[in-house]
């Protein structure tokens, strides 16, 4: 893999970088992706269990199926590409993970700035009086959880499909990409907006765009440098460049 001069000076000159990350960057430590060929949306459609509605009307079957991802994701470990996100901080005066994931990996990991755009799939809360559980407290339940304080119905602290994002994630990711000198996208079809708009706002404001995809996607065209290539695998080789520099 070859990086070009203008990456090199772009790097060697940063300060503030933020890294966009995706489903793909997860992949890679095992948890499953949305879309694809062993995609979660494979076997079960979105609007069954990923919206509100739907938790109402099925809360059971809701529960079952996110106690069975949260399973899946508590014996999940955080990969290369997650560790080496965390390396960056010593070399770069400020790193920001800006992330599409519910899993948790990078903070897992070590990143100390992280914002979560889809929530966090090992927090959850009531939907009456918005009182906090782990997951921990979650599994103690057999059936779908009750607050313990309202009896009212908890939920995962996850963005649901017809939800906003939470507005102060939200703004401190808008605010991140516009004074970024550098920001990695890593791993996302960027197709899912308004997430996706983040790279280009980023763009428009000055920051140089590196793409890290194992193909090339709908941003590609709009990056100025596409590095092709495991998540895990190219940031490695990021972070041994910036070493050296």
């Amino acid at each position: 893999m070859t990086f070009s001069s203008t990456l090199l000076t772009k790097l060697k000159s940063s300060e503030r970088v933020v890294v966009f990350t995706g489903a793909g960057i997860s992949a890679e430590s095992g948890v499953p992706t949305f879309r694809g060929e062993d995609g979660i949306w494979i076997k079960f459609k979105p609007e069954e269990l990923a919206n509100f509605d739907a938790f109402m009307k099925n809360t059971e079957l809701v529960w079952e199926w996110y106690k069975h991802r949260k399973r899946i994701i508590q014996n999940i470990l955080p990969n290369a590409g997650h560790f080496a996100i965390v390396e960056m901080e010593t070399y770069f005066k400020s790193v920001s993970v800006i992330t599409q994931n519910i899993d948790n990996l990078h903070r897992r990991a070590g990143s100390k700035i992280v914002y979560e755009l889809h929530g966090n799939i090992e927090r959850n809360y009531c939907i009456g009086c918005g009182k906090n559980y782990s997951n921990e407290e979650i599994f103690l339940q057999e059936t779908a959880p009750r607050c313990t304080s309202c009896k009212g119905l908890i939920r995962p602290d996850v963005v649901w499909f017809g939800e906003n994002l939470p507005t102060d994630e939200w703004n401190a990711s808008v605010r991140a990409a516009e004074f970024a000198d550098i920001i990695f996208v890593v791993g996302t079809s960027a197709v899912v907006y308004p997430a996706a708009s983040l790279p280009t706002l980023a763009r428009r404001a000055g920051a140089f765009v590196v793409e890290i995809n194992i193909e090339p996607t709908e941003l590609s065209r709009y990056a100025d440098e596409v590095l092709i290539g495991k998540a895990g695998e190219v940031l490695l080789r990021v972070v041994e460049l910036v070493k050296n520099l």
